[in-house]
């Protein structure tokens, strides 16, 4: 078996629209870290939600981080040690995390709350934070035990209500999520044969062996869900960095529908890399975009 640096980074770009300053700091981010440490990068593309994810943005995607002088060691179009390197072409790896879940009796079919259903295909911000999932419609203990697939159906993990998670950050130092305060019951897998974005960050991160998850701060609720998967899996959790987001001025963070600042829009506009990474936003520091 090949070498395994101890330092394994990832870059997780999602290719439902086309990547933004937000996008491109934190990823910066992501690479430094990777190469101030002799370590490796892997990207990943995670293209779960059929509806929205296309492959024209799979192909821009890559163009626009390479573009930016992004590296990285494995990836969907290079390949490397742990392919496939996008999310829809590893279903079988989610099937078997999910049966390893099933077999703890800490997940059950949930036929509630089903307007909640696609938004557990991407990462679920903290500024965009679904409703606690309500404990009293949870099924008896035990329910789906007889299932060998998840078949069609919702399934939630059941958060252990009053428990704090407790975790360090190598930015933000100790950070703090209770069960049943700041999430509920979250989804695991969605009935139309899809698992949802905390059971696939969970099993690739674990099946890529990432030793630093480097990512948004609004992905700190997050992290305490996915803790408790890893938790239950038995499974080793990597370390976590989150960094600051870049938001407007009316204090929301950047999102893909904010096309001119999209790394495409400022190559149209005549600027290069160099140009972008001198700006503000490439301080590890909060940042409020006005104008460029």
């Amino acid at each position: 078996m090949s070498h395994i640096p101890v330092y394994r980074g990832r870059l997780a770009p999602t290719p439902s629209g086309h990547l933004h300053l937000g996008h491109a700091r934190t990823f910066w981010i992501a690479h430094e870290r990777a190469r101030e440490r002799g370590g490796q990068l892997i990207l990943r593309n995670e293209d779960l939600d059929r509806n929205r994810c296309k492959p024209e943005f799979v192909r821009d995607m890559i163009e626009d981080l390479r573009w930016f002088g992004f590296g990285w060691d494995e990836g969907p179009e290079i390949g490397g040690p742990f392919a496939p390197y996008s999310q829809s072409e590893r279903l079988a790896s989610y099937i078997e995390t999910w049966r390893q879940l099933h077999h703890t009796g800490l997940i059950y079919p949930s036929l509630h709350s089903r307007l909640d259903v696609q938004a557990a295909l991407i990462a679920p911000h903290d500024d965009l934070a679904e409703p606690l999932f309500p404990p009293e419609l949870r099924p008896p203990q035990g329910a789906g035990s007889e299932c060998t697939q998840p078949g069609e159906v919702n399934w939630r993990f059941r958060a252990p209500d009053g428990r704090t998670i407790v975790f360090y950050d190598d930015r933000l130092g100790e950070v703090c999520r209770t069960a049943g305060v700041d999430f509920g019951d979250f989804l695991i897998w969605r009935k139309d044969g899809s698992p949802s974005y905390e059971l696939a960050v969970v099993a690739d991160d674990h099946a890529m062996q990432i030793s630093e998850v480097a990512r948004g701060e609004d992905l700190l609720t997050s992290t305490a869900r996915q803790l408790l998967l890893y938790e239950a899996l038995g499974w080793q959790p990597p370390e976590f960095y989150h960094c600051p987001l870049i938001r407007d001025e009316a204090g929301a963070r950047l999102a893909k529908r904010t096309a001119a600042l999209s790394l495409r829009s400022l190559r149209q506009q005549g600027r290069t890399p160099e140009d972008i990474r001198q700006l503000p936003p490439f301080a590890t520091q909060p940042f409020t975009v006005r104008h460029y």
